[in-house]
Formats: C-alpha cells, structure tokens, sequence
C-alpha cells in the first residue's frame, strides 16, 4: 500500500506518518513534507525520485505528473486501466494525505495552490479505491481504521471525498473573493457555508434547521451558561438583539443599553445609568410582548441585574457580555429553560443574501450612517437637546423594526412600536397605541417618508413633539406645514431605513 503525503500544514503529520509505516505503508512525499519526515527519521520516497524529475519553478511544478496522478487516477475495475500503469511502470496510490497552501490566512499569487488541488480533487473522484484525507482532524480516524481492518470502507472513502471536495470548493471560492477586490456585488457569488450547528427544527417543527458560516463570527465566541439547546428562532433573534444593543451603544455615551427582541423586532429598548436600569425601562415599554422574548443586556449582568430581570417575564434566551456566577445561579432558580449566553462583540456583515428560490437578491449591509451632523431641520421650530438624544434612538430602533416602522422614544425608553403595517398611519397608531400618555412629549421615528400629513398628524396629536423621517415625498411641504401647525419639531434625515 503506498500513501501520498504532501502537506503545507505539518499538524499531526508526524504521528501520521509512523502509523502508516508501522502498518506497512510505503511514504512518497514532497518538499517540505520529506523534509519533516526527514527530521524525524520517517523512511520514505521523494516526489522527485518516482517522477524521475526535480521540483521545478521554485516548488510549482512538483506533483503533477503522470506517475503521480496516474496512481492516483486509475480505475481498478478496468482493465485497461491497469495495463496502462503496468506499461508506464506506475504503482497505485492507495491514499493521499494533502493541505493547501494558505490562501485564506496569507492571499496572494504565490498562496495559490495548483499541485494540492490538483491532487486532493483526483484521489477523490477516484475515492472508489484512493482516500483523501486533507484536514489532521481526520488523521486519527483514518489511522485507527486502518489498524483495526487493514483498509478504509467505502463510506469512509466516500466521506472523506465529500470533505475533500467541500475543502477545495471553499479554497476556490475564497480566491474567486480575492479578485472581486471587494466588489459589493461581484459578477458571481461563491459562497461556502459550513454547519456550525444543527436545531431541533427551523422556523416550524416541519421544517429542518441549522447555523451554517462563512468564517468565524460572533457565535463561535458564544459560551452558553444554562438553558435549553438554542433553536433556530432563538439564533435568528439573539443575532438581533444582540446586534441592536451594540448599535445602541454607538450613541449610548456613558449610558448603558438593554434591548428585549421579539420576533426580530425591538418591543423594548432603553438607555440608562447601570443595566439593571436599563432593563427595567426596556421592559416597562411593553411588557405585555416580552413575555417569551430576547433579553439583549450591554453589559456584565451581575447579582443585582440577574435578580431584576427574575423578577420580569419569562426570557427565551439571555445575552451578554457575561455574567457573574451569581447571577447564573439566580437566573437558573428562575427558570431552568432560559438559555443564558454570554457573548462577543458582532462582526460586521459583508453583504445580506436572501433567496427566492433558484434565485438570490444580494445587498451590503443597511448601516445608520447619517446623524445629527448630516440632519435637515424642516420645521419653524427647532428639536431641544433632550429630544436630539430621544431622535437618534428613535431612529436607530426604527431603523431595525420591520416596515413599516414607526417607533416613540421618551427620556431614552422606547414607549411605543408599531412594526411591520402595509399603512404607515396604521403602524403610527399602533406606536402611539402603546405609548399612551407616555407619547405626550415624546420623540417619534418613521423608517421611511410620510407620504401625506395623516401619519405625522397622528403622532402629534398623541403628543409627540418632535419627529424623525427621511423626507423625499412629493407631499414635504404639506407635511413640514402639519407639523408647524402643531408645533412639533420635524429633522429630515434623507436616508431611508425599509427591513423586510
């Protein structure tokens, strides 16, 4: 049995190698691969010698040649096949152990492997009689199968084929990204996903559910401290939430920031002191919708904070940047089934992909980029200083609820949400709704223009005093007028926010 070792991760090789000798196995390897083996006093054959030609262009011509992919490729089942080897004098290759160059850690020109691929791709096309094994992850495996039944099976084979082909569908993909240079919409998407985790159903129990990812991200930093397994609603809200309490913060200055999410939308959000603060105040803006939410804290949740938020409605899910021992212990006496995730700070996303069945609408992120500095007073009456600060949470929470968005912020509470109506007088009536008298003197947020005077008119006579929308409708005029009329402040924004 001979085995191909040509690998640029030296990880496990070693190990690797003496098994296969003490097996039996006869060792070909490559450049720096023998000299590793070399180093350890593994026998073995160099590339070189079983090709009859020395490593040429500085390392980029090594492995590909007829008495390398030869052995690797021949299909033992045919006849043919065989003679051919026979005629050339070539043996078969019964297993290649090979990794990539770096690419993805060091991208260049000289990071792109040509050999590797090359090899990795024709042991597993040829997985019926060759195993592929390119991660050291799978070393010990393959090692101790080997031990115990002298071959690899096929559902081996086949799996390690599979992995093999995902490694190289990834390393191309990733080079693809390199020459799109940063191009928010490249001519051809590649992306590779691998599953991070599997839930116990999607959306609904009928469907099947999982996290994948492109690359290491917040999630992979996130230590769950109690609760049940996460869901998929769980991720997709905690994701957020959590998100939410980070662009809070932005605006935040030495305020603390509490968010409670359902259904992807803020029904509660607040600024404060100290967190327990915060999400009280969070919380007291609808707690009616809280029941079974997410609990989004930006901060360390300590004995106090953990014994305020017990005291609230049931939480699915609880994160922040981490918890004291403490407050684990009180929050699990609350209710063994609230997971409690202390978490990162969230990477930023590179682009949004949502799919239409066969087909993909792809966008960059909807970052808040104006503020203040950038805003248009439109009307005769300028917005004071607290209801500036009361503006630009409005804005922010509007911004990431469900059009049509109308929000309603007092003293840095969200008091009133109206998410997700066809009508945005509706939606207005609904945030005011809920705000009750809380609206008198309040703040108010629109995610997109007000195409007549109806919605603002509502806000105002609910009380709110100053409002934020991006303006852009033909109907400005009249709806600056409406709001001198009622002497409610009124800043254009000229950035739209719509969340489907």
């Amino acid at each position: 049995m001979r085995a191909l070792l040509s690998v640029h991760d030296k990880t496990g090789l070693l190990e690797l190698a003496r098994g296969l000798s003490e097996l039996g196995w006869e060792l070909v390897a490559s450049g720096n691969t023998a000299k590793a083996l070399d180093g350890a006093g593994v026998a073995h054959v160099l590339v070189a010698d079983l090709t009859g030609f020395p490593e040429m262009l500085g390392g980029r011509v090594k492995t590909l040649h007829p008495r390398v992919h030869g052995g690797i490729l021949a299909d033992r089942s045919v006849p043919e096949h065989m003679a051919d080897l026979a005629a050339h004098g070539i043996a078969p290759i019964d297993l290649v152990v090979s990794n990539l160059y770096p690419f993805e850690t060091f991208p260049s020109i000289e990071t792109i492997d040509i050999g590797g691929p090359a090899m990795v791709r024709a042991a597993a096309k040829n997985h019926a009689y060759v195993g592929v094994v390119t991660s050291p992850a799978d070393y010990a495996a393959v090692l101790d199968e080997l031990r115990d039944y002298g071959a690899l099976s096929d559902e081996t084979r086949r799996r390690l084929a599979r992995t093999a082909f995902a490694h190289t569908a990834r390393y191309d993909a990733a080079i693809v990204s390199w020459f799109d240079d940063d191009d928010p919409l490249p001519p051809s998407l590649h992306l590779t996903y691998e599953r991070a985790e599997v839930c116990r159903y999607g959306e609904n129990p009928h469907q099947h559910g999982a996290r994948y990812r492109s690359g290491k991200g917040w999630w992979d930093g996130v230590v769950q401290h109690a609760g049940s397994a996460l869901s998929y609603l769980n991720i997709f809200d905690a994701d957020a939430a959590w998100r939410l309490v980070h662009e809070l913060a932005e605006d935040a200055g030495e305020g603390v920031c509490a968010v409670i999410v359902k259904h992807a939308n803020p029904c509660g959000a607040a600024v404060a002191a100290d967190l327990a603060a915060a999400y009280a105040r969070a919380l007291d803006g609808d707690p009616v919708s809280a029941f079974g939410g997410i609990v989004a804290l930006g901060g360390e949740v300590t004995d106090e904070v953990a014994e305020r938020v017990a005291e609230g409605p049931q939480a699915d899910v609880i994160v922040a940047r981490s918890f004291t021992p403490g407050a684990v212990e009180r929050l699990v006496a609350r209710r063994k089934a609230t997971r409690l995730l202390s978490a990162p700070a969230p990477e930023r996303a590179v682009r949004q992909v949502r799919t239409l069945g066969t087909a993909a609408l792809v966008q960059d992120p909807d970052d808040v980029v104006s503020g203040p500095g950038r805003w248009r007073v439109a009307s005769a009456r300028r917005p004071t200083e607290a209801e500036w600060k009361d503006l630009v949470l409005a804005w922010r929470l509007c911004a990431r609820t469900t059009s049509n968005a109308i929000v309603v912020v007092a003293g840095g509470q969200a008091v009133g949400v109206g998410a997700g109506q066809q009508s945005r007088v509706v939606a207005a009536e609904l945030a005011v709704g809920k705000a009750g008298a809380r609206a008198a003197g309040a703040a108010g947020a629109s995610d997109g223009f007000f195409p007549f005077p109806d919605g603002l008119e509502v806000l105002a006579r609910a009380g709110v005093s100053a409002v934020v929308q991006p303006g852009g409708s033909v109907r400005d005029g009249e709806v600056v007028e409406a709001a001198d009329a009622a002497g409610v402040a009124m800043v254009l924004t000229g950035e739209r926010h719509f969340r489907h």
